[in-house]
């Protein structure tokens, strides 16, 4: 980083903890025509409710001033202002010259106490670490490393979200053996649905049409019978089968059941098939180890069969 950007970087973040503390200030002070406190202010919405003149609980207040004296405290002992690596040198790498940073330290400190816990579980088979009693610490610990790598994206309850799969239900894009999870989870997995605009309008509509009857659901006859002449004609069948069951190995989901990643609406389909969708997972062998990546997959695998 060059001497201009360093400079520049701890000006603006200074100028922006002394332009709260400022702004604090300002807002709370009593100026001249306002009305006293506990008279209304004149904004009044619904009928009858009105809005007070009152500050802030101090209490609240002094939480904004705590968080400015944190951010403080904390750029003064660790590296955040530009170049300054604050007063207590903690790094995170070796660029700066130094033979073992503090974070390396730290993380070997914390493998040697305990890389022997999860070694230990990985020489039992995925399917009794999930299922059997005496291994329910194992499965904790799945756990927790799902609560803190996986329950951005597929939630807390691993009961995903748009575009993020259920990881509850039984249905699985890439599979549901505990080597393809592990698969999923340390290589990661890419999917693909391209775009068919240029089907058209009329074509998209029959598509969605027949998509839609695949899982049972009442549509137009004639439309979906149109559908399905497209579907097999177009290149569907090539990812998603002559019965639209799906491919596995595609991550190609199955279109006969009533399970929907991206929504199961007819508007959403359309949109699925206007503009193509692309599913990322990313890998997490190099961050976890083969280790983690075993519990964790024991975890998940344990979900679907609770169901």
């Amino acid at each position: 980083m060059s001497e201009f950007w360093s400079i520049w970087i701890i000006v603006l973040t200074a100028a922006n903890i002394l332009g709260c503390f400022w702004l604090i200030r300002w807002t709370m002070k009593k100026r001249a025509g306002e009305s006293a406190q506990g008279d209304v202010t004149g904004h009044t919405w619904d009928g009858d409710l009105q809005e007070y003149n009152n500050p802030l609980p101090r209490w609240w207040l002094w939480l904004f001033y705590i968080t400015l004296v944190f951010a403080a405290v904390y750029l003064a002992l660790y590296p955040g202002l530009g170049k300054f690596q604050g007063f207590l040198g903690w790094s995170s790498g070796n660029t700066l010259g130094a033979v073992d940073s503090q974070y390396q330290a730290e993380m070997a400190k914390a493998a040697e106490k305990y890389d022997p816990i999860f070694q230990q579980y990985a020489a039992v088979a995925v399917t009794d670490l999930a299922a059997k009693p005496e291994y329910e610490e194992a499965r904790d610990m799945g756990k927790r490393l799902y609560l803190t790598y996986c329950m951005q994206c597929h939630g807390s309850d691993a009961g995903g979200a748009r575009g993020f799969p259920n990881l509850r239900d039984g249905e699985w894009l890439w599979g549901g053996a505990p080597e393809q999870i592990k698969v999923s989870i340390a290589a990661g997995r890419v999917g693909v649905m391209p775009p068919h605009a240029h089907l058209g309008d009329d074509k998209i509509d029959q598509v969605t049409a027949y998509v839609l009857s695949l899982s049972g659901r009442n549509v137009d006859a004639a439309k979906a019978e149109a559908g399905k002449d497209v579907f097999m004609t177009s290149g569907c069948i090539g990812c998603h089968g002559l019965d639209g069951t799906g491919n596995q190995m595609l991550g190609a989901p199955n279109l006969t059941d009533k399970v929907w990643l991206y929504g199961g609406s007819a508007g959403a389909i359309k949109e699925t098939l206007n503009k193509g969708r692309n599913g990322v997972m990313p890998p997490h062998s190099d961050l976890l180890g083969d280790e983690k990546v075993h519990l964790l997959t024991a975890y998940v695998y344990s979900l679907s069969k609770q169901q």
